[in-house]
């Protein structure tokens, strides 16, 4: 299963640190030990639906736990029925230089 997920926190973070919610979200993502990539709007990952849906909650709320006051997320899910779907370089690999 892939999965896209973008945070926006309001705010952002902080006057020292302007994307500190931003990348508390990506540290939960980083912890979990699954095959991800950071994107400019967004971050994919790739898990089973039990590894996924349960961190995508976790990300989503991170930015709230790391002090912003409100947060929206736009989810994106892809799943095929075997669980056996496309990798993450399955779909971007023959792009990158």
């Amino acid at each position: 299963m892939l999965a896209q997920i973008q945070v926006s926190p309001r705010p952002s973070g902080t006057d020292d640190d302007r994307y500190a919610y931003v990348d508390a979200a990506i540290a939960v993502i980083q912890q979990s030990g699954l095959v991800y990539e950071v994107g400019a709007m967004g971050t994919t990952i790739q898990g089973t639906p039990d590894q996924l849906w349960p961190l995508l909650r976790a990300v989503h709320e991170a930015t709230v736990q790391a002090g912003a006051s409100a947060v929206s997320s736009v989810i994106k899910v892809g799943q095929g029925k075997d669980d056996a779907g496309p990798t993450i370089q399955d779909l971007v690999g023959k792009f990158r230089a």
